[in-house]
């Protein structure tokens, strides 16, 4: 089975992270017919900030999703504003995480929805909706796990090193306070079910992969699953595109290279997807490979690689069918 068109609606679900993974999901959102996409979103990078409960990597998939990320950026809010973090500077606030006005409004509304005792998945939902956001995004957990990085400087919060320290202390371990106390959600449970393709967007696989894997059943469950699962190398060239998953690699004494990503994730993969610049490393790679350019640089390009990963992906599922 190929999926050429949008003729049926299949269920996709997409883990996703970071930049990389708000690309491709946007890519996937397109290629797909309306609500046949959930994507299922890190919250390791979740921290408390001014007060408020800030969800990064579910921001930065909620705005590309309704298209109204900041293009230069990738994250945070096009056409923003940041009259209120220059006055919080004036009265000697924090402002090394910047939050512009109309990013603030988002967290301001998903925090009093906490407060009043509402879910991270409802509050999130509440938000994808009055974004017109077709897809479903969920957080990969209701409680709070979050991404310590521990580095030759000492711990520090996953926020305080990437963002704050601009990844710069050198990497030594990471872990993910609370993941023993996760629960997998009814709502990720019946999207992973349901799921006829699951597919790993080129996140960095240590810091926005990792945790999701983290929460307890979710790693078994994709390893024993049938269901094709395909994974997207967030390195090209020996670089990652964003990010700090090549430096990562390197301090853990690894090779900057797709073949490590394989080698961490392997065990819950069917297939996998390099860049063209990495085309001599498909012989080595231990999966079905599909060699690329996964360059994403407008919404055609997005929609492009979606197209083809979910080509491959169905490809896998009806070579199985075929072995069976």
């Amino acid at each position: 089975m190929a999926l050429t068109t949008k003729s049926v609606k299949p269920k996709i679900v997409a883990l996703a992270g970071g930049v990389g993974g708000a690309k491709l999901a946007t890519g996937l959102q397109a290629a797909l017919p309306p609500g046949c996409l959930t994507v299922i979103v890190n919250t390791g990078d979740d921290f408390e900030h001014w007060g408020l409960s800030i969800c990064p990597d579910l921001d930065t998939v909620l705005y590309n999703l309704a298209h109204l990320n900041n293009p230069e950026m990738g994250w945070g809010r096009q056409d923003e504003a940041w009259t209120v973090l220059g006055e919080m500077a004036r009265f000697g606030g924090e402002e090394w995480f910047r939050i512009g006005d109309r990013d603030l409004a988002l967290h301001l509304r998903r925090t009093e929805w906490l407060r009043r005792g509402l879910s991270l998945t409802k509050a999130t939902d509440r938000l994808r909706r009055l974004l017109g956001i077709p897809s479903v995004i969920l957080p990969m957990c209701d409680e709070p796990v979050r991404t310590l990085v521990h580095t030759e400087e000492g711990d520090l919060p996953f926020q305080h090193y990437f963002v704050r320290r601009r990844c710069e202390p050198a990497l030594v371990d990471i872990s993910f306070v609370g993941a023993e106390s996760a629960t997998l959600s009814p709502e990720v449970q019946k999207a992973l079910y349901a799921a006829e393709l699951v597919i790993f967007c080129p996140s960095n696989p240590y810091v926005s992969i990792d945790p999701i894997l983290s929460v307890p059943g979710l790693r078994d469950f994709l390893r024993r699953s049938s269901t094709p699962k395909v994974a997207v190398s967030p390195i090209v060239g020996g670089q990652a595109l964003k990010g700090p998953a090549a430096k990562m690699m390197r301090e853990l004494g690894e090779m900057s290279s797709p073949l490590t990503v394989v080698d961490h994730l392997g065990d819950v993969l069917d297939g996998f997807v390099i860049d063209r610049t990495d085309a001599e490393l498909a012989g080595a790679v231990i999966l079905p490979t599909l060699v690329t350019d996964t360059i994403m640089t407008d919404l055609a390009s997005k929609e492009r690689l979606a197209q083809e990963i979910l080509t491959f992906g169905f490809s896998l599922k009806a070579t199985a069918l075929l072995a069976a």
